[in-house]
């Protein structure tokens, strides 16, 4: 069969047989991006490890340590934005490699940082930008440019991506921490994140024109885009215009919610929350890491009803059942693993970012061409409410002696965001995107 392009000039190596892709490219470009941000997750398995050890050795409050944490979070999604307008300036590739290294140097460097305010700059800075630029913004770039079908389903795979970079990281830096202490464990990240700028560079590739082909779906061939110049301007201009719709405000509002009762809650204060409690170390990173195998599978579904179902109310499902469960935490935990907190581990880790795929979608169906812009600024949201908690949680130990407040504070806090997920109105059928240009 003899391949044509949709786009009227047809190049000459066109002529040639093009192997009749079984399999469409666009599934190799989100293979790649999903060992790429397994790489980039082994750092946010550590923060969560650190806080007793550097407690411990340097007398830092929790309250300090979680000021860095909290950083670390906010900067990962106030940099997601610009991330994606420089992937349309620069391509997606350079802009990963770059992230990747910068999270290399600054999970290194921690190995000799002797004050907080080094913490601060190694884990809350450095390792923040760089991590924004690997945020979900990285995922919805590819998304858009690479799949007009399965969009849910792609969206949840490379969301489940951090989840699995959870599993595969969490049980071993645990053991590392607990035998070697916590600077091996930040080499053992550095390392992970610079093992995978190889495979980028060689492997990912910006848009599917790269390679003479149209996106997954697509009937017509999609001619690359030029370089969009002044990416800090376009950034602040979509937030502009996004953010005089009342829309924007509940995605952010909702997402902020669940940046605060995953992120920031669980995945910051769990593993010290159930030592508080008598259970190992190893044992409560162990749950975490469980919580992660099921954030897969609960991802990927999420992404297969994102597809089938309206988005807005499965969000709503989605809080609600989240803030149940938080609510029954407090009583499950115990110097050992019972049978209520593994259904627990499992419960949340079904909802954890089944989230994402339905704001994402929701994002595209308001915002067009600059979704990906517009779910960055809502995903800074999600990283400022996990900032919060991550800060507040470590302030609550330190006052109150336990994390009960904060569990059952969250709890409410996601009934909240099911009302505010019914209120957003879908956009009819036929309605053109928003122009945010």
């Amino acid at each position: 069969m003899t391949q044509t392009t949709e786009a009227g000039a047809a190049a000459p190596e066109d002529t040639r047989p093009i192997k009749k892709h079984r399999i469409h490219r666009a599934w190799f470009v989100a293979a790649v991006t999903f060992v790429t941000i397994i790489g980039a997750a082994a750092f946010r398995s550590l923060p969560g490890l650190l806080i007793d050890p550097l407690h411990e050795e340097f007398g830092w409050s929790r309250g300090t340590i979680g000021a860095a944490v909290s950083v670390n979070l906010a900067l990962y999604g106030l940099t997601a934005p610009f991330a994606a307008a420089l992937m349309d300036r620069f391509g997606i590739r350079r802009v990963v490699a770059v992230a990747l290294t910068v999270i290399a140097l600054g999970a290194g460097l921690t190995v000799w940082m002797t004050a907080a305010w080094q913490l601060m700059l190694c884990w809350g800075l450095l390792v923040g930008l760089g991590s924004g630029s690997m945020a979900l913004a990285f995922a919805a770039t590819v998304t858009n440019r690479w799949f007009t079908e399965r969009r849910g389903l792609v969206t949840g795979i490379l969301t489940a991506a951090s989840a699995s970079g959870q599993l595969i990281f969490l049980p071993v830096l645990s053991w590392i921490v607990e035998k070697h202490d916590w600077r091996p464990a930040a080499v053992t990240v550095s390392l992970a994140a610079l093992a995978v700028v190889p495979f980028v560079w060689l492997l990912l590739r910006d848009h599917p024109a790269d390679v003479g082909q149209k996106p997954y779906g697509a009937t017509e061939f999609v001619p690359k885009p030029a370089p969009v110049q002044g990416a800090a301007r376009r950034t602040i201009g979509v937030l502009n215009s996004a953010a005089r719709t009342g829309t924007f405000w509940l995605l952010a509002g909702t997402f902020a919610i669940c940046g605060a009762s995953t992120n920031g809650l669980i995945q910051t204060h769990f593993v010290p929350a159930a030592h508080d409690h008598g259970m190992p170390v190893t044992a409560a990173a162990s749950l975490l890491a469980v919580i992660g195998v099921f954030d897969v599978v609960g991802t990927i579904a999420s992404g297969w009803f994102t597809d089938r179902f309206e988005a807005r109310r499965l969000l709503a499902v989605y809080y609600a059942l989240r803030g149940i469960s938080l609510l029954f935490l407090p009583m499950l935990l115990a110097p050992s693993v019972r049978p209520p907190m593994l259904f627990f581990i499992v419960f949340y880790g079904l909802d954890w970012v089944a989230t994402v795929p339905p704001t994402v979608a929701l994002c595209r169906e308001q915002y067009g061409e600059d979704s990906a812009i517009v779910f960055g600024w809502v995903l800074a949201s999600h990283q400022v409410g996990a900032a919060l908690v991550a800060f507040l949680g470590g302030v609550a130990r330190d006052a109150f002696g336990s994390y009960n407040v904060v569990w059952y504070a969250s709890g409410a806090l996601c009934a909240v965001a099911a009302l505010m997920a019914l209120v957003i109105r879908r956009r009819p059928t036929g309605v053109g995107a928003v122009a945010l240009a």
